[in-house]
């Protein structure tokens, strides 16, 4: 049984919290967020720590992913998040182009993708790509989009992968 719900979270400085009825408004050094939470979860700020409580047994499921989601709007508000990812295989590169990202993966025709506000991306080679912001949600699902473009092969191992992915390789066919 998880008990992530009941822990308390402690408030960095330069970092503001106000709930206003179910909405959550956190405020930092990066930017601001919200998000918004059951209405039978009481959100308790006092003395510098956030502690989330449950008004009976029927919302215990959204407790534990109502602290999880405001511990993430804390730590992008303050750090941010980064994820960093690599293409593998013979001419398969990622370049920036004005609000755009060009992905060349394999395909007959390189692949354009916006970039949604938010997020910003670097490029310090031509196969490695780093996507940065605050929003925890949005950053990964801008990755997973971008990944999805050509998923890693089990064979040679070519495709757009995490940095720190690990991908399991089969064998292959044998001559007889």
């Amino acid at each position: 049984m998880s008990r992530i719900g009941n822990r308390e979270l402690i408030i960095p400085n330069g970092v503001s919290i106000t709930v206003n009825n179910s909405v959550v408004t956190v405020k930092g050094p990066k930017g601001e967020l919200s998000t918004e939470i059951n209405p039978k979860i009481n959100v308790v700020i006092e003395e510098g720590k956030l502690v989330t409580t449950r008004e009976n047994d029927s919302v215990k499921n959204f407790h534990g992913t109502a602290n999880a989601n405001i511990k993430n709007l804390i730590i992008g508000v303050t750090d941010g998040f980064e994820k960093k990812l690599e293409s593998v295989g013979v001419g398969y590169r990622f370049a920036l182009k004005g609000e755009k990202l060009v992905v060349t993966a394999g395909y007959s025709h390189p692949v354009e993708m916006e970039i949604p506000s938010g997020i910003a991306l670097e490029s310090p080679s031509n196969t490695e790509l780093t996507i940065r912001g605050i929003d925890k949600i949005l950053v990964g699902e801008f990755a997973a989009n971008v990944r999805k473009i050509r998923k890693p092969e089990p064979y040679k191992g070519k495709g757009i992968r995490y940095k720190d992915e690990v991908i399991i390789r089969k064998e292959g066919k044998k001559a007889a």
